[in-house]
């Protein structure tokens, strides 16, 4: 730790001395980035709509997804290794395009975790819904407000305490849910390759190609495939809490996307053809309502689809854990910078974590839980509408940073060689094109969630414009700090 002249810390080690707890390694942040997508919640329901669109490309269409994903990520990988910060696109952007980008940049990711985390709880009451129906059991009504509400609580309790306990909880979660999902597969593909499966359409490789469907089909669909990864970018919001972070953290980031695309593909081919590939599985598998209970009772036997509704309930709360540890930690560093009440920058000296920034987190977490279900919304309201919103800001928050890359890229001296540029302007272009399937052509209510998701972020560049002195302490900081 450097020190003035007079013996004082500096400036900079008053950045680092906010009381965070370095003491993550590679896997635990992974947990983290893994936890937030949900592995088990997502290729249970994603690939249910991919298969209304391109029929039996379904595993291909996931192979465009992660490419997709790739591109999005390189980005965050390239910057993580030359900026740490909690604050992940809030500093990021705010190193490579200027404080006010970067709080914008921020600010709409803060509406990403936020409406995420309010999507997650309505995910818990779904999934605990779906094991309860698998025991043979039922929520009351209104039963799931309770189930969402515990959830919470737990996510909270476990949250407050030493940030590796959080990522040791979702590493153990994470494992067992992709373990159970791989043996479902396998067992799934050497019966259809034997013989032995209730479908007669065999092993049917041309899954992995475009086939019939049309690129248009395929890249509308590849949108949903790429909401499977959304969250892949919150293990940077542990920068400040790692072992040697800029090596860590885009290690960590690298790991966890391709982790999660070698997965959703061999899930997503063992599913096709578990269903079968001709017209009635495709109609089976695109009506289905959860699809790895169902392949799991048809392949194994109702004990695993019971197994697989217990882990998928276990997953779905493991993301509502990483998704409020990351809006927490982004929630405190915006507050550490002079954005909104100073306790919001308080960290527990005995566990190291931002304890009333996830309090405030888990908060307006159940605010606007309650706030849809007193309008008659429900928990498939409460994790679609969400959903949507938080998408939406997703994509906004990932413009910023893969922008952020480019312009570094030019910079005098930038150790990122110039040609680079293609892939994140690939990215940005398929973040375009996601954005515009999430809204054009929309219904209400869907047809009102870019107008929410809008004025959130407008509400981010009306505070930064009509704060000066608030872009004056970010630039200050991040310039003080060099991030890390």
């Amino acid at each position: 730790m450097s020190q003035t002249s007079t013996g004082a810390p500096s400036s900079a080690d008053a950045a680092h001395g906010s009381g965070l707890h370095r003491n993550l390694r590679v896997w635990e942040v992974t947990a983290l980035s893994v936890g937030f997508m949900g592995p088990v919640m997502a290729m249970s329901l994603n690939g249910i709509g991919v298969a209304g669109l391109v029929g039996k490309a379904v595993p291909f269409t996931f192979v465009v997804s992660f490419v997709g994903t790739l591109l999005v990520a390189y980005a965050f990988i390239r910057l993580t290794r030359y900026f740490t910060h909690a604050g992940s696109v809030y500093a990021l952007a705010g190193a490579t395009l200027g404080p006010r980008a970067g709080f914008f940049g921020g600010f709409a990711l803060l509406g990403t975790y936020l409406f995420f985390s309010a999507c997650i709880v309505g995910a818990c009451a779904v999934f605990f819904d779906a094991m309860l129906g698998e025991l043979g059991l039922a929520l009351p009504g209104g039963g799931w407000i309770f189930v969402g509400l515990v959830s919470a609580a737990a996510a909270l309790a476990l949250n407050l305490r030493e940030s590796t306990t959080t990522t040791r909880t979702l590493l153990a979660i994470g494992m067992v849910g992709i373990v159970a999902m791989l043996l479902l597969s396998v067992i799934v593909i050497a019966r259809v390759a034997t013989g032995s499966a209730p479908v007669s359409t065999g092993l049917d490789l041309s899954t992995l190609l475009p086939g019939d469907a049309n690129l248009t089909a395929i890249m509308t669909a590849s949108v949903f495939g790429f909401l499977s990864w959304a969250g892949f970018e919150s293990g940077t919001s542990l920068g400040e809490e790692t072992h040697d972070p800029k090596r860590t953290i885009p290690r960590a980031l690298t790991y966890a996307v391709v982790l999660a695309g070698v997965i959703y593909t061999l899930v997503m081919f063992a599913q096709t053809i578990g269903y079968g590939t001709d017209a009635d599985g495709v109609a089976a598998f695109a009506g289905a309502s959860s699809t790895l209970t169902e392949i799991s009772s048809t392949y194994i036997g109702p004990w695993f689809a019971v197994l697989i509704s217990v882990i998928a309930f276990c997953v779905a709360f493991a993301s509502l854990m990483s998704c409020s540890a990351a809006a927490a930690r982004l929630v405190f560093a915006l507050a550490r910078d002079g954005f909104g009440p100073a306790a919001l920058a308080r960290t527990n000296p005995r566990t190291g974590a931002p304890s009333v920034a996830t309090v405030t987190v888990i908060a307006l977490t159940v605010l606007l839980v309650l706030l849809l279900a007193a309008i008659g919304g429900g928990p498939i309201e409460v994790y679609y509408w969400y959903a949507t919103i938080a998408t939406l800001c997703m994509v906004v928050a990932y413009g910023m940073a893969s922008v952020g890359v480019i312009r570094h890229t030019f910079r005098p001296g930038s150790p990122i060689r110039r040609w680079e540029t293609v892939v994140p302007t690939l990215g940005l272009a398929f973040l375009v094109y996601v954005y515009v399937v999430q809204v054009a052509g929309q219904e209400p209510p869907y047809s009102y969630f870019p107008w929410i998701a809008g004025a959130w972020c407008l509400l981010g560049l009306v505070v930064i414009l009509a704060a000066p002195s608030l872009a004056q302490r970010i630039g200050a900081r991040l310039t003080v700090e060099d991030l890390g």
